[in-house]
């Protein structure tokens, strides 16, 4: 039997860059699309969530996290998820994901 906490290490440093983001103290749902959401509506929803990451200190960060991770929903570091996608693209990363 392995014990896993033998192999875990502290990485609150690795994730200290999100206390400093302007997100910190916006609603959550701002940066995340609701299913289906297209045209105007879309567009208006992704500007209002970059707008804020524009603001933001560690809007670079966030968006190397969001490509390393990857994030696949949401806006992350300023860019909507087909922005990442074509980033990740030009990279030679590709995955597949299913929406439910």
């Amino acid at each position: 039997m392995t014990v896993v906490s033998a192999f875990l290490k502290p990485t609150l440093s690795h994730w200290e860059w999100q206390e400093e983001g302007a997100c910190r103290s916006i609603e959550t749902n701002t940066f995340f699309l609701e299913y289906n959401l297209r045209g105007k509506q879309k567009f208006k929803k992704e500007n209002e969530a970059v707008s804020v990451c524009n603001t933001c200190p560690v809007k670079m960060k966030c968006l190397e996290h969001a490509l390393n991770t990857p994030e696949i929903y949401g806006i992350w570091g300023g860019m909507t998820e087909d922005q990442r996608h074509e980033i990740l693209r030009q990279r030679g990363i590709k995955f597949e994901y299913i929406r439910v």
